[in-house]
């Protein structure tokens, strides 16, 4: 006897229903390069006062715990100290019992019982820069020869870089990535991605508005329910009848076009008026456009990563090459697809919605049949293209981003842009780079003192601070008028660290911690744009603001 009754529904996994809230988020693509990512954490390296005992790293360790809950693959923390009761006071993933004990193998415990899905190591000292990181956070103040050897070695090897600080009420980090960083799937405003190719239909969307007809012969309910999008190309046929078969090109045949589109709506109704109509006529603008294609799409495609390819190039260019043939070829990227929602029967909606996937998923598979090409021709490759990356690529071309990696900002004579930027920013009252520049006199006076190893270099020596800030603003090129000025606003800002004595707040360092490894979730899953490529906040004003530096 045969069941008479369906199987059961099969539910959400127990992975799924543990990670719902970020699915919606980075969907299943983004959850699988985050569970096959591992991230370094490199805490401050020694002392900073001529003292025992080295910073609290408490920033570095709350950023941990915030890739630790989505559920990273695996994380390295490497801390040459051990745990004080300064710590204790500072650092939630401390407790009692870690006291003098190495604050690495304690750390890590207490952040592995976060996930039991995560796997943690630990080192005191660094052995030597790791390849099999995806990413590498530097919690400092700290050594500029670690730092140093840190950035170079991940610049060589293709690895983004996170250096942050906290002390006191004031924090900031800079983001280092490749020379070239490029993200796909960007989630842009969900309207800025219906391409709804208006202008110039495909012929089967051609032939969808044409079957309109007469829109008089149509009772009130028919007539209220044409979906406004084959309004639209009802009523552009219609004009391209008497303007010699163009569309409406500039403001003013654009506002005429849409009082033609207005006047067609029936106002007889009990409603005094059709809300499809009402639709239409508030898509004119944003939709009746001739296709153009993005300055930035172009670049990346006259890029030399997308036009020479070899077996070994990344799988971005040679999909981003495939879909530069098909743009060369049609004058359009492939369609994504989507529609908005409307005023519309059902029958109706899903009929026009169906045209548009048809058309998407043929403009996938030709893509992709180009990618296969390009294949077979560049020969076997370590990491094959599946046919998903294309489908999602091809669904996200008109907003793909190649992001130009930027060094971990520091002001020297070298560093051009650095200056350039911060000195035009100082020109506004209320900007953070005062901070910015204070926290680099920190790292200098950091420098010397763990370079001399003596206790006589000092975070009160307030002529050891002149020094440093006079050099900094100087290396600036700030002018001779502004200088006592601007030395005063930089000068407040150091006295924050300085009373702070290089310790860390744990509201301040947890908040940064949190922002921290918000960047570090989108590096890591290639999703939504990241930092580019310094954030300053200031817990007294509760204010933050982004430097490109």
């Amino acid at each position: 006897m045969t069941d008479a009754f369906p199987g059961a529904l099969v539910g959400p996994s127990s992975k799924e229903r543990k990670y719902d809230r970020q699915l919606r988020l980075w969907a299943a693509s983004g959850q699988q390069a985050l569970e096959e990512a591992r991230v370094l954490l490199i805490n401050s390296d020694g002392p900073i006062d001529g003292r025992d005992t080295a910073v609290s790293g408490v920033v570095g360790v709350e950023a941990l715990k915030n890739l630790v809950l989505p559920g990273i693959g695996g994380f390295t923390v490497i801390d040459p100290a051990t745990v004080t009761e300064t710590d204790l006071g500072v650092n939630f993933f401390l407790e009692e019992d870690s006291l003098g004990k190495p604050r690495a193998e304690e750390t890590c415990r207490l952040l592995k019982e976060l996930n039991p899905d995560v796997d943690g190591s630990f080192y005191k000292e660094r052995p030597g820069f790791l390849q099999e990181h995806k990413l590498v956070i530097l919690s400092g103040p700290t050594n500029s020869s670690t730092l140093d050897a840190v950035t170079k070695a991940a610049r060589v090897h293709r690895i983004p870089v996170i250096y942050t600080r906290s002390v006191g009420f004031y924090s900031i980090f800079s983001l280092q990535l490749p020379a070239e960083f490029p993200i796909v799937e960007t989630h842009p405003d969900p309207e800025s991605t219906q391409d709804l190719r208006l202008v110039n239909p495909w012929p089967e969307l051609a032939a969808a508005g044409a079957q309109v007809g007469d829109l008089e012969k149509l009772d009130d309910h028919q007539h209220g329910h044409v979906p406004y999008i084959l309004l639209l190309l009802h009523y552009l046929a219609k004009w391209k009848e008497s303007h010699n078969g163009k569309a409406p090109a500039n403001y003013k045949e654009k506002t005429q076009f849409r009082e033609m589109v207005r006047a067609g709506a029936r106002t007889s109704n009990p409603e005094g008026g059709e809300e499809n109509f009402d639709e239409a006529v508030g898509a004119v603008l944003k939709s009746i456009n001739p296709y153009e294609l993005r300055s930035s799409i172009r670049e990346i495609f006259e890029m030399d990563q997308c036009a020479n390819l070899t077996k070994d190039s990344d799988n971005f260019w040679i999909i981003a090459s495939a879909i530069s043939a098909f743009y060369k070829k049609h004058g359009f990227l492939p369609l994504p697809g989507s529609l908005p929602d409307m005023k519309a029967q059902s029958a109706d909606y899903i009929s026009l919605q169906n045209i548009y996937k048809t058309k998407a998923r043929k403009d996938v598979e030709e893509v992709l049949a180009t990618v296969r090409a390009i294949e077979a021709k560049l020969g076997e490759r370590t990491t094959p293209i599946t046919d998903k990356e294309v489908e999602i690529f091809c669904k996200n071309a008109a907003h793909i981003k190649v992001i130009h990696g930027r060094n971990i900002p520091w002001i020297d004579k070298e560093a051009t842009e650095t200056i350039k930027t911060i000195k035009n920013n100082l020109a506004f009252p209320e900007t953070l780079a005062p901070i910015f520049i204070a926290f680099q006199a920190l790292d200098e006076v950091v420098d010397e003192i763990q370079d001399s190893g003596k206790a006589t270099v000092s975070l009160d020596d307030d002529a050891t601070w002149d020094t440093k800030i006079n050099r900094l603003l100087e290396t600036i090129g700030v002018d001779a008028s502004e200088t006592e000025e601007l030395r005063d606003r930089v000068t407040k800002a150091s006295v924050e660290l300085r009373r702070a004595d290089g310790g860390e707040l744990h509201n301040i360092s947890a908040l940064t911690g949190g922002l921290v490894a918000q960047e570090a979730l989108k590096v890591i899953t290639r999703q939504y744009v990241p930092l580019d490529n310094t954030c300053i906040f200031d817990g007294v004003s509760s204010r933050s603001e982004m430097l490109r530096l």
